[in-house]
């Protein structure tokens, strides 16, 4: 590689089951073509819509096991009865190659990130309130009652953690929400909301 090529930039992006991680991402995306997400693995079964590959690549539980014995992840966490991870080498030729590279991934996958990759930046997504969080997640129309609890359990233990991102994006207006996370990729400082502003919303969300 020239040792003058720009090395792609890395933004790791988390957020709580039903925020709208990934139609923000996917906005994004549309928007801004030169970004680029790295497909995570997973050992959950796929959706029908869902491509091996593209989407997720998708392994059973003893290669996965087999995939951190070899240190192959650069990242990798339990979350709703499955594995996923993040390939490390992936990334790396993404991000050698000058690509800015997107993770898609939970706030333990973040946190292993920042300790791998310490010039990453971080960006958690909220809700803009718990009862729009509950209606997005029954809105889905996948998942049993007795799921949908669980997430709304699960994503208050998620939110708590919000403030250890760097910046923090409210998903209340899909589309005010999309330009805030354009910003930040694009390298503005400080983007996002302000942490004095959000005690209110975070106070409803974990309370």
């Amino acid at each position: 590689m020239n040792a003058d090529a720009r090395r792609g930039s890395l933004f790791v992006i988390a957020a709580p089951s039903g925020a709208g991680k990934t139609s923000l991402v996917k906005a994004v995306l549309e928007r801004s073509p030169s970004l680029k997400v790295s497909v995570s693995h997973t050992t959950r079964k796929p959706r029908p819509h869902e491509v091996n590959g593209e989407h997720y690549y998708f392994v059973g539980v003893d290669e996965f096991r087999r995939l951190i014995d070899e240190k192959a992840f650069l990242e990798h966490a339990p979350v709703f009865d499955n594995f996923y991870g993040t390939g490390r080498a992936q990334v790396e030729a993404l991000r050698a190659a000058g690509h800015d590279v997107i993770l898609e991934i939970d706030w333990q996958g973040a946190r292993q990130v920042r300790a791998a990759q310490p010039d990453c930046r971080s960006i958690f997504i909220l809700p803009p309130s718990r009862r729009e969080l509950e209606v997005r997640l029954r809105n889905r129309q996948t998942d049993s009652e007795a799921v949908i609890e669980r997430r709304l359990r699960d994503a208050v233990a998620d939110m708590s953690h919000y403030d250890e991102f760097d910046c923090v994006v409210v998903n209340d207006e899909f589309e005010k929400a999309v330009g805030q996370l354009l910003e930040i990729l694009g390298g503005s400082p400080g983007y996002g909301a302000a942490r004095e502003d959000l005690k209110p919303l975070v106070a409803d969300l974990l309370g």
